[in-house]
């Protein structure tokens, strides 16, 4: 088939190639001319037969929705227009609509598969009536996985592919942050000798088993423990809005919210909850706080800070009270 792709980053542009591997015609523009195949979008709409099929893959919010407005005044009836970044399902509505007013389909599509997709293959997730479904298929057939999974018509109303993909991400999320405490615990007590080995060992015959695992492995034998990496984790969005859909619903996601927090604690050099706690034990049990380093020196534990008076000597010391 002849499709448009609009954006050529890291996943849009693997994803051409991978379409192109296929034997399928892709006009693709992108802001940056170096690597676009046309100057507009109104030219990748001109170079295209009806009826038309554009790919939208641009960073998620009013980029995508400017995208979309715009091919709504250049697209006509018959064409179909596929979301393939990571919109939130709530703007699939607004789009849906839009366009279903000039007579153009819309399939929102949540893509999974990063920067390994060009080989392996991607994670389609699609929303939206069934015969736009079908015009795009051909395309959806040559971006997933050899087998039978890797695709899902996940339902009919838009929104449907991004809600499966948010869901997917927050689950991501979930799993990430358990084996990072893992390696955390194995790497703080002296006990084990080779920590990647361990990690090593579960790819296999375990239920942990994942192609995370896998990556994180990978990972290690780079960097045995991380030194040369940041502990900073940013959030796409889509874990803030699957724990947002959880509240809206009633649904508890403990472990999601959680993982989804940790991100957040790690952008903190100084969590200011982590001093108010620290503040508040050693008022209550005289446990120690830490003050800042004198120059040229190490952090010391200060006893007893906060006035706090001592206990005689000739009592009994009391456990600590939390």
């Amino acid at each position: 088939m002849q499709i448009g792709l609009v954006g050529l980053g890291k996943m849009g542009g693997n994803m051409r190639t991978r379409l192109r591997e296929a034997g399928h015609t892709v006009v693709g523009y992108d802001r940056n001319q170096d690597v676009a195949d046309v100057s507009s979008l109104a030219e990748l709409v001109e170079r295209l037969p009806s009826p038309r099929a554009v790919w939208v893959m641009v960073p998620s919010g009013e980029p995508t929705r400017a995208v979309i407005r715009e091919l709504c005044d250049l697209l006509a009836e018959g064409d179909v227009v596929v979301d393939g970044g990571n919109s939130r399902w709530t703007d699939d509505e607004v789009h849906a609509e839009l366009l279903g007013a000039r007579g153009i389909g819309f399939v929102d599509c949540g893509v999974s598969g990063g920067v390994w997709g060009l080989k392996n293959g991607y994670a389609l997730m699609c929303g939206g009536p069934a015969d736009a479904v079908a015009v795009v298929q051909p395309a959806l057939d040559a971006l997933k996985p050899a087998g039978e999974s890797g695709f899902v018509h996940a339902g009919t109303r838009p929104g449907a592919g991004h809600f499966a993909k948010m869901v997917h991400n927050g689950i991501e999320y979930a799993i990430m942050q358990a084996y990072a405490e893992g390696f955390e615990l194995l790497e703080k007590v002296d006990l084990v000798d080779n920590v990647v080995d361990v990690f090593d060992s579960w790819r296999e015959g375990t239920v942990i088993r994942s192609w995370l695992l896998d990556l994180l492995v990978a990972a290690l034998r780079d960097d045995q423990h991380l030194d040369q990496v940041a502990g900073y984790a940013e959030d796409s969005g889509e874990g803030r809005w699957t724990v947002e859909a959880a509240i809206d619903n009633a649904v508890p996601l403990n472990v999601i919210a959680s993982s989804l927090f940790a991100r957040f604690a790690s952008r903190q050099d100084e969590s200011p909850a982590m001093k108010a706690i620290a503040a508040m034990r050693n008022q209550f049990g005289g446990h120690a706080v830490r003050t800042a380093p004198p120059v040229g020196g190490d952090v010391n534990p200060v006893e007893g800070a906060g006035e706090r008076p001592a206990e005689p000597a000739e009592q009994p010391a009391r456990p600590p009270q939390e």
